[in-house]
């Protein structure tokens, strides 16, 4: 059984769309979507620098176009699809939740909506590697931080203060390491309440069809059957944690074998080398790696 999933803020890298580029169809898909978005999404996912490409903007409808454009390049068809944060976006397009361009206008109202409010008070977000639990989240607790990401083998990731976010990184938890992210807020927490009024308004104008592959939601890891529901939570998520762990054990639970993580990969799949012993996980960083993925997909589907 295989699982696609779609890769959140923080995985872009200055660059990482140019062997793709390449590609006829892919970059026809990436020039809709930037029609679409209002953004040159070229230009961004090649030559823009990683400081650029940090904000909220800007990286937000980058990734879930370069998702998109990805999964219907790769042509592999899912048991199971799920996205990290912004990546529910695209994983509602692969799911057939979203068109192409509803997915681009939603994740641009979203992701400009979350730099005003970042805007508003500097905020950030740190990786939390190792560490127990219990430990992990206490110490977030003292330092007046939400665990905004949840993410399971071991990383937990801190929201709130830049003044917190330094409390935390100098007296980390126990046998825990404090990894600053390349993000310009406190996503996933009331920082962000002011995104949500406008991104209600552009869900209620959105056509939303029913999921045609079982779609897991960050809120609880569980599969939604309805499209308007999978919406209604993509709104709430703004302000509300990521439970990635929860969405693993999900794929667990149901047997999959195989994993693959859309363009820029990386990041779900080392989460999952650690949380999921016995799935094969395959992460698309590259226009090369193309081939070898189709061929995982068809061992795993």
């Amino acid at each position: 059984m295989l699982a696609i999933t779609c890769p959140g803020q923080g995985a872009q890298k200055s660059g990482f769309l140019s062997s793709f580029l390449e590609l006829d169809a892919f970059a026809a898909q990436i020039d809709e979507l930037s029609a679409a978005s209002g953004i040159d999404l070229r230009r961004h996912g090649t030559e823009s620098d990683d400081e650029t490409i940090k904000d909220t903007a800007l990286a937000q409808p980058l990734l879930v176009a370069s998702a998109i454009a990805c999964s219907a390049e790769l042509g592999a068809k899912a048991d199971y699809v799920a996205g990290h944060s912004v990546g529910e976006i695209a994983a509602a397009q692969i799911a057939g939740v979203l068109s192409p361009a509803d997915a681009m206008r939603f994740v641009a109202v979203r992701a400009t909506g979350m730099a005003a409010a970042a805007a508003q008070t500097p905020t950030g977000m740190s990786a939390v590697i190792g560490g127990e639990p219990d430990d992990v989240l206490a110490a977030l607790d003292a330092a007046g931080l939400t665990p905004a990401n949840v993410n399971g083998g071991g990383q937990t990731v801190a929201a709130g203060s830049m003044e917190n976010l330094e409390k935390l990184a100098e007296n980390p938890p126990e046998r825990a390491r404090v990894i600053p992210l390349l993000v310009a807020g406190a996503f996933h927490t009331e920082y962000m309440a002011s995104a949500t009024e406008d991104l209600a308004t552009t869900a209620s104008a959105l056509e939303i069809t029913d999921p045609s592959t079982d779609i897991l939601s960050n809120s609880d890891g569980t599969v939604v059957t309805t499209g308007q529901d999978y919406v209604d939570r993509l709104v709430r998520q703004v302000t509300n944690p990521v439970r990635w762990d929860l969405c693993q054990e999900t794929l667990l639970n149901a047997g999959i074998t195989g994993m693959i993580e859309l363009v820029p990969g990386g990041t779900l799949t080392g989460i999952a080398r650690r949380a999921m012993k016995g799935v094969e996980t395959f992460a698309i960083k590259s226009a090369a790696d193309l081939d070898g993925a189709r061929e995982f997909a068809a061992a795993h589907a």
